[in-house]
């Protein structure tokens, strides 16, 4: 039962990361005018990925120095739900050979 659920955690934690990956292109799409956000749909996607990835960039971009333009709270939110990741397997891993 607490297998399921550090593989249930893993799988947010995964999803999680493709959302924040999809909010990186997207902007950039945005930013070099490939997506057009005058359309509605693109613009309420685009809304929702902001409302779910900017509480997570919030304390991240608190303690980033500002780098001219460059965000580099992405990157640092994928490598610490990378290492979330590797540390809930490793619990998984010593729960299930106890």
């Amino acid at each position: 039962m607490l297998l399921a659920f550090f593989q249930i955690l893993d799988l947010l934690l995964r999803v999680l990361g493709w959302v924040i990956i999809a909010q990186v292109v997207l902007s950039w799409l945005v930013a070099f005018n490939v997506l057009n956000t005058s359309s509605g749909g693109v613009r309420a996607f685009l809304e929702a990925l902001d409302r779910i990835t900017a509480p997570l960039y919030r304390p991240i971009r608190r303690f980033m120095p500002d780098f001219g333009g460059i965000d580099f709270s992405p990157i640092v939110l994928l490598l610490l739900i990378q290492i979330l990741r590797m540390l809930l397997g490793g619990i998984a891993t010593d729960i299930a050979y106890e």
